[in-house]
C-alpha cells in the first residue's frame, strides 16, 4: 500500500497529469497539513484547559463565602476558568455599585446574573470551538474536491484517447488511473479531518459541562448577595 500511495509509478502519474489535477491535488495537501496543524493545537490545547477546569472545580467545592471566591479567581487568574470567574464577578460588582452603599440584589438583578453567567459559558464555548469548522468544512469538501479531480481527469483522458484514435487498455489504464488520483486524495484527507472533528467535538462536550458545573457553582455561592421580596 505504502509503494502504491508513495511508489514512482504514481509519482509518474502525478507528474503527467495536466494542471488542473494537480492544482486539485496541492489544494487537498494544503487542506490535510492545515487540519492536521489544528488538530495538534486545539489537542493540546484542550488537555491543558481540562486540567485547569478540574483544579478550579475542586477548589470551587470548598467555596462558601465570596472572600474565598475572590481568592481563587486571583490565583487562576491566567486561566480559562479564572477568565470565566473573573468574568461573571465584575458583572456582579457592576450590580452592586448600581446603588451607593448597595450590598444586596433584588431578584430581578439575581436572575440577570444568573442570565450573565449562561451567557457567559455559551460565549467562551463558541470561542473554544474555534478552528472546528475547519475540520467539518474540510471533511465534507476534500470528498467533492476529489470527485471535481476525478471528473476532470476522465474528460482530460477521452480527449487524449479520441485524438489518438484508440480503445486499447495501454491507452485507456494511464488516463484513467490519473483522474482517480484525486479522488484518493479527496478521501485521504476527509476521513483523518471527520476523526478529528469527532474527537475534538466530544472534547468541547467535556469543557462544556465543566463550564456548566463551575456556573452552577458560582450561582450557588452568588445567592449569598440576593434577597427575596
Amino acid at each position: 500500500m505504502i509503494n502504491l500511495v508513495f511508489g514512482n509509478s504514481l509519482w509518474q502519474l502525478i507528474k503527467q497529469s495536466d494542471i488542473v489535477t494537480q492544482i486539485v491535488l496541492l489544494i487537498l495537501v494544503g487542506m490535510s497539513i492545515v487540519c492536521w496543524a489544528i488538530f495538534f493545537y486545539k489537542i493540546i490545547l484542550l488537555r491543558i484547559k481540562k486540567q485547569q477546569m478540574k483544579k478550579v472545580l475542586v477548589d470551587m467545592m470548598q467555596v462558601n463565602t465570596i472572600d474565598r471566591l475572590l481568592t481563587i479567581t486571583s490565583t487562576y487568574s491566567q486561566t480559562l476558568p479564572g477568565y470565566f470567574l473573573s468574568k461573571n464577578l465584575l458583572f456582579l460588582k457592576a450590580l452592586l455599585e448600581s446603588e451607593s452603599g448597595k450590598h444586596r440584589l433584588n431578584s430581578r438583578e439575581c436572575e440577570f446574573m444568573q442570565h450573565h453567567i449562561v451567557q457567559t459559558i455559551d460565549e467562551m464555548v463558541i470561542s473554544e470551538e474555534s478552528y472546528l469548522a475547519v475540520l467539518s468544512t474540510t471533511a465534507a469538501a476534500a470528498p467533492l474536491l476529489g470527485l471535481f479531480g476525478t471528473v476532470w481527469g476522465l474528460v482530460h483522458a477521452f480527449v487524449r484517447i479520441s485524438e489518438l484514435q484508440a480503445a486499447d487498455i495501454t491507452v485507456v489504464a494511464p488516463g484513467i488511473a490519473e483522474a482517480l488520483i484525486t479522488t484518493l486524495m479527496g478521501l485521504m484527507v476527509a476521513i483523518p479531518a471527520l476523526v478529528m472533528y469527532s474527537y475534538l467535538s466530544s472534547q468541547m462536550r467535556v469543557i462544556e459541562q465543566s463550564f456548566m458545573k463551575l456556573g452552577d457553582r458560582l450561582a450557588f455561592v452568588v445567592q449569598q448577595f440576593c434577597v427575596s421580596e
